[in-house]
C-alpha cells in the first residue's frame, strides 16, 4: 500500500468507528475464501460489515474514538466486524465461530465499554434491534386490538337480541 491508500484506509476505518454501535475483533486462523465469503454474506444480511485490515492502520484509526480500547486486541491475523445495531455483528460472529475452528472471537467493544469473549457471547444472546421493535409494536398494538374487540361486543350482542325478537315476531305472525 502506498501512503495515499493507507491514509484513505485509516480515514474509512475511523469513520466506521465513529458510526457503529459495536465492534467485534476476530482472529482468522486460515479461513478459506469460501468461508470468508460466507461470513461476509451473513454479516451483510444482518446489517453488519466484516473487514480485514492492517493492525497498525486500525490502531491509528481507533485513536480518538470510543473504540480506542480495542487497540490491544489488534495483534496477529484479525478481522473487524461492526454494525450500527449493537447486537447484529456479535450474533453473526458467534454463530459463525460455532461452525468452524478457523475463526475465533478475540473480544470487542460497545462504545467505550471493552468486551472480552464472554461479553461478546452475552451480547449475541440479546434480541436484535429489529426483534425489540417488533415486540414493542406488538405490545402497543395488543391493547388497541383488545379495545376494538370490547367495543364491538355490546353492539354484536344488541344485534343478536334484535335478530331474536325479529325471528320471534315472524313466527308469531
Amino acid at each position: 500500500m502506498d501512503r495515499d491508500q493507507k491514509t484513505q484506509a485509516v480515514a474509512e476505518l475511523n469513520r466506521t468507528f465513529n458510526e457503529v454501535g459495536v465492534v467485534v475483533i476476530t482472529r482468522n486462523l486460515g479461513m478459506t475464501v469460501a468461508q470468508s465469503t460466507a461470513l461476509r454474506t451473513k454479516m451483510r444480511e444482518a446489517g453488519a460489515v466484516y473487514k480485514v485490515s492492517k493492525n497498525r492502520l486500525a490502531k491509528i484509526a481507533a485513536q480518538g474514538t470510543d473504540y480506542a480500547g480495542v487497540a490491544d486486541m489488534l495483534t496477529g491475523p484479525v478481522g473487524i466486524a461492526s454494525s450500527i445495531d449493537p447486537v447484529a455483528a456479535a450474533k453473526v460472529a458467534v454463530e459463525f465461530a460455532k461452525t468452524t475452528d478457523k475463526f475465533e472471537i478475540v473480544g470487542g467493544s460497545m462504545g467505550a465499554n471493552v468486551l472480552d469473549v464472554a461479553g461478546v457471547q452475552a451480547l449475541a444472546t440479546l434480541p436484535s434491534l429489529d426483534e425489540l421493535r417488533a415486540k414493542l409494536i406488538g405490545l402497543i398494538a395488543a391493547p388497541a386490538t383488545k379495545l376494538a374487540t370490547i367495543t364491538q361486543a355490546p353492539a354484536a350482542q344488541l344485534a343478536r337480541v334484535l335478530a331474536a325478537y325479529a325471528d320471534k315476531d315472524k313466527e308469531a305472525a
